[in-house]
């Protein structure tokens, strides 16, 4: 799954999915849009509840931050690939 938010400058971008080895790895990108600003963060859940529990948490910070949510796609789908990408562009940075 994949969660992006944005405001007129900045955009935060989730990933939730699952390793070769069965864990689940909640994924943070930030930045600023259109620049290289920003950054990136791995955590690994104890399980699936426990990263859409965090998943809850950051869309009440960023919905409080005045952030909207303008995606919310599987990651097997075009726009989910396209996004996985970014997230490869920001791990050589």
């Amino acid at each position: 799954m994949i969660i992006r938010w944005e405001t007129d400058h900045d955009y935060v971008l989730l990933h939730i999915h699952q390793d070769m080895f069965g864990d689940w790895i909640f994924s943070r990108a930030w930045g600023q849009i259109g620049t290289q600003f920003g950054g990136l963060n791995h955590q690994l859940a104890e399980d699936h509840a426990q990263a859409m529990m965090w998943l809850g948490d950051e869309a009440t910070i960023q919905a409080s931050r005045g952030f909207r949510k303008v995606l919310e796609v599987e990651d097997e789908s075009l726009q989910g690939r396209e996004a996985v990408s970014q997230l490869s562009l920001l791990e050589t940075s």
